[in-house]
């Protein structure tokens, strides 16, 4: 693997650092061999990008899309899956049904650091394509349903660059959904003291109380539902127990939309 450490933007060592630690453990709640695999090439120390409670929230989050994805592909076991910004991510080994077609998109610099690691697989394919503008979407096959996937994406954006992406979406494709990160106004505000983030350049953009405030930005859009992270974190520690009470409206969310 000719994989260099400068190579990886350090927000996505954050989500590799947690899944490659918690693939190790000897009751691994996720398992992302890919993951151990980077981190251990590497060969550099990553602690930082590890701190408890961003651990426990990256856990958290890839057991909540997993499971959300997995029942949206049981209604539409031949759907179009876009997972847009994906960086390192590999949820469709996590989701696959032998059915779906799929495409792992970022920019292109990204997508090029992806391919040392990755390979196209059948039903799998690596796109160069940027959130914020819609042209390579007229290169993917048609489908009556699209499930685009944005973790880890959105808490990044302006709100001007939030509404840019929900309009490309919606028009580059007639019927589908997002599952789709979304950050708290505090986090927005307080983000130099996120336990991991911090340690990075990276700056969390706008940030929402609720998934509804997307509908003003792109009124094709129907909010579906929405969950914050705690919900799962609390089942594992008693720090999580505590921060699901006294963080309940700071913690992120995973909402889901359709239109």
């Amino acid at each position: 693997m000719d994989l260099k450490f400068g190579d990886i933007q350090e927000t996505a060592l954050i989500p590799l650092a947690i899944k490659a630690s918690e693939t190790a453990r000897p009751n691994a709640r996720i398992k992302d061999f890919k993951a151990k695999e980077i981190i251990d090439t590497l060969g550099v120390d990553v602690s930082k990008f590890d701190p408890f409670m961003s651990h426990e929230g990256v856990v958290a989050r890839t057991i909540m899309f997993r499971d959300e994805l997995k029942k949206l592909i049981a209604d539409h076991p031949n759907a179009l899956c876009i997972n847009l910004g994906c960086g390192f991510d590999d949820k469709f080994s996590q989701v696959d049904n032998g059915k779906i077609t799929w495409f792992d998109v970022d920019l292109p610099d990204q997508i090029a650091v992806r391919r040392k690691v990755y390979q196209d697989r059948d039903r799998c394919t690596m796109l160069d394509g940027s959130a914020l503008e819609g042209e390579w979407t007229k290169a993917l096959p048609c489908n009556d349903t699209t499930i685009v996937v944005m973790e880890g994406v959105l808490e990044y954006f302006s709100k001007e660059q939030v509404k840019i992406c929900l309009n490309m979406l919606c028009d580059s494709f007639p019927h589908g959904y997002l599952l789709a990160e979304l950050h708290s106004p505090f986090l927005e505000k307080h983000g130099s003291h996120h336990d991991a983030v911090k340690n990075t350049n990276a700056t969390f953009g706008w940030g929402t109380k609720s998934g509804r405030e997307y509908l003003e930005l792109e009124p094709r859009l129907t909010f579906l539902s929405e969950r914050s992270y705690n919900e799962e974190m609390k089942k594992y520690s008693i720090r999580g127990k505590i921060f699901a009470v006294i963080g309940r409206n700071i913690n992120n969310r995973l909402a889901i939309f359709k239109w």
